[in-house]
């Protein structure tokens, strides 16, 4: 066993000594399956004959579920409607041992849902045919605000790190975040940032992990695929961010890694490359790159250990979580 495994290795094994807090929009993600055999006599459509349906959770949920499996106590920043949708969230929360009690009860905040509805014959492989999404934005209030505020200014004393996860529904506060990013900051504790479309509303977190068109859309210009213009983009976006660190995540093209005053650190893609999902694949690599800056590591070392739990991950189907014994198996098995 090499030097390198041995670290992460030793890494992972510090785990469930960890506190983290997830500040973020909870999404729920639900799927309706069923089979496919006649066309419609009212229109040309596709008639679905209903199986089943199943519930997940998207966004901040999925990252506190990541968290959650590799043994991590995790500590919920964020607001749930009172409705079906926030219900069923917090029961799958509270089924993965995740205190929901500190997540604020909103009235009138439609929880974000995302239908997705597959369709197939009755043995093979479902296709997804149509997505329906019903979204609100949290509200402004100073309520709201200043429990938010509150529930921030206990995970800087609590938890040894904070993982943002802002999928733009507001639940992250762009005026909330400095006092947040200063309180952590001055506790020597890191700050991730996973943004989908307001990365540099963020400047200052310890990283980013944005995938390419996330780049794209911070910097308004095109990326295309291309490993110059993906080493050339990230290296401007760091600049942007006032960051130390940035990682950019690039699908079966593994990820790249940006530091201030460094070359950037290319990583290959870990394990196969015919991909099965990559839903929630984003959640998994911030998570682990979370906890492992939380554990001491230093940034290539986190960028490895995320680099083995993205491969993990996209080889399931639907937004899926991976063990601390999956991350060990990736680690130590041969190129």
């Amino acid at each position: 066993m090499n030097e390198e495994t041995r670290r992460l290795l030793t890494i992972i094994e510090k785990f469930p000594h960890l506190k983290i807090a997830v500040w973020g929009d909870i999404l729920l993600d639900e799927y309706i399956y069923g089979f496919t055999r006649r066309i419609s006599r009212e229109a040309p459509v596709l008639i679905l004959s209903y199986q089943k349906k199943e519930y997940a959770l998207g966004g901040a949920g999925n990252a506190l579920l990541n968290l959650k499996a590799l043994g991590i106590d995790v500590v919920p920043i964020g607001v749930l409607g009172e409705d079906e949708s926030g219900r069923i969230a917090r029961k799958i929360l509270q089924s993965a041992g995740i205190d929901a009690a500190f997540l604020l009860p909103e009235p009138g905040y439609p929880t974000p849902l995302k239908t997705r509805i597959l369709a197939g014959e009755e043995n093979t492989k479902k296709q997804q045919i149509l997505r329906i999404d019903r979204e609100g934005r949290v509200s402004e209030s100073g309520a709201v605000k200043k429990k938010l505020s509150q529930a921030l200014a206990r995970a800087a004393r609590d938890c040894d790190a904070l993982l943002i996860s802002d999928y733009h529904y507001d639940t992250v506060k762009t005026d909330l975040f400095p006092g947040a990013l200063s309180a952590f900051k001055k506790a020597a504790k890191p700050v991730t940032l996973d943004s989908r479309f307001r990365l540099l509303q963020f400047p200052g977190v310890t990283i980013a992990t944005p995938n390419e068109p996330e780049v794209e859309e911070a910097l308004k210009v095109p990326v295309g695929g291309s490993e110059v213009a993906v080493l050339k983009a990230g290296a401007s976006l760091l600049k942007k961010l006032r960051s130390p660190a940035l990682l950019v995540t690039r699908g079966s093209k593994g990820m790249a890694l940006f530091e201030k005053g460094r070359p950037p650190f290319v990583l290959p893609v870990s394990g196969p490359t015919d991909i099965v999902d990559v839903t929630g694949a984003g959640d998994t690599v911030i998570s682990v790159f979370t906890a492992a800056l939380a554990c001491g590591a230093d940034l290539t070392d986190a960028a490895r250990l995320a680099n083995h739990a993205g491969g993990i991950v996209v080889m399931k189907k639907g937004a899926a979580v991976v063990s601390p014994q999956e991350l060990k198996q990736a680690i130590v098995a041969p190129s």
